[in-house]
């Protein structure tokens, strides 16, 4: 009789195959199963979410950077800030040697307290010359006075002369008085009519305005001021809250005015310019919430941001040399229209951004018509 031992070792050999055979099978099934249910997944997950947003990763971020220009030339004394600091509005950035403007200030100064003193020496001669138009008005009158009684001592000695009584000589001196009279009186009528003239041109001068409201002393202070304002100008300011960029400014230098010496960039009022293809556009509205993602902060840190609007052209339309699609040779290529997303203020000074960074953006187009 065979050995029983010999008889079961292939019936214990073949079990573990078969178990592992049904292992695979089992192992397959369920393979199969997670694929078919993660497609459907993917399925009901493309088909809610499908057409409900437009991505791009062609976006970077930009601001309106401020340029720190001098309004006055003059050799640079002190440079207070450097690369990539962070100013507040208001604070100093450079001072210019300010001699010169000093000297200009005490120049207007002085010229205004000149004016200041005709305008009060005008206030003077007008009760000076009051004063000499009552005495050319009393010299007038002596003169009248004197030209009647000439006339008067003329018609007598006329009368007299008929019958002898009064002789040549008298008769030819009181005529000779009676003109000098009418002389006189000619001359004080002229004098008088001088001082009146000059009076009314000195009132002129002073009638209607105080001291301060004089036009010569107006002038006089608006050179002050002009003065004044080219000496605070000496110290330039920064224009707004930001990171000192482009820095082109050395202590000795020669600034002149109207050139830039430096940039600040707001890097709490960033926005971003996200460039969508042509085709992406079409639901694209001002309004439109945005999320957005940093390459310097990875999708840990979301940003949201508005839709400011939609540009006027595209990058390559208002490119330096345009592109010229008329010759025989012409590839359609899908254009890129740039979008301005502003971003929320908060998010940003929690975490600043750098103009020129990298971002992606997807715009939410669900609510689009």
């Amino acid at each position: 009789m065979p050995d029983t031992a010999t008889l079961d070792r292939p019936i214990a050999t073949a079990a573990p195959a078969a178990i592992a055979r049904a292992n695979r099978r089992r192992l397959l099934t369920w393979l199969a199963i997670a694929v078919v249910v993660g497609a459907a997944l993917f399925g009901v997950w493309w088909l809610l979410t499908s057409g409900k947003s437009v991505e791009t990763d062609n976006a970077y971020v930009g601001a309106d950077v401020g340029q720190v220009t001098p309004l006055v030339a003059g050799p640079v004394a002190k440079v207070l800030v450097r690369e990539t600091e962070v100013v507040k509005a208001g604070t100093p950035l450079v001072i210019l040697d300010d001699s010169d403007a000093k000297i200009a200030v005490a120049q207007a100064q002085a010229a205004l307290g000149s004016a200041e003193r005709r305008v009060r020496a005008m206030g003077a001669n007008d009760t000076a010359l009051a004063g000499q138009l009552a005495a050319r008005d009393a010299d007038i009158a002596r003169m009248k006075s004197d030209l009647d009684r000439a006339r008067t001592d003329l018609e007598r000695r006329q009368a007299l002369s008929a019958s002898g009584a009064v002789s040549g000589d008298e008769l030819t001196n009181a005529r000779n008085k009676f003109s000098e009279a009418q002389a006189m009186l000619g001359q004080s009528q002229a004098a008088r009519a001088a001082a009146v003239g000059n009076r009314e041109a000195n009132q002129v001068m002073i009638a209607g305005v105080s001291l301060e409201q004089n036009p010569e002393v107006l002038a006089a202070r608006a050179k002050l001021d002009a003065a004044q304002l080219a000496l605070d100008r000496m110290v330039i300011r920064a224009p707004m809250d930001g990171v000192i960029s482009k820095k082109q400014v050395e202590l000795g230098q020669q600034v002149a005015m109207g050139v830039p010496i430096m940039a600040i960039v707001p890097t709490t009022e960033a926005y971003v310019d996200a460039n969508f293809k042509e085709v992406q556009l079409k639901r694209v509205r001002p309004g439109q919430p945005v999320t957005l993602t940093s390459d310097l902060y990875g999708k840990d840190v979301v940003f949201h941001g508005r839709v400011r609007g939609l540009s006027g052209g595209t990058g390559a339309a208002f490119s330096l040399i345009p592109a010229q699609n008329a010759s025989g040779n012409w590839i359609k290529v899908v254009q890129r229209l740039p979008v301005r997303i502003d971003l929320d203020p908060k998010e940003l000074a929690q975490h600043p951004l750098r103009v020129g960074l990298s971002m992606k953006a997807s715009v939410d187009i669900s609510g689009a018509k």
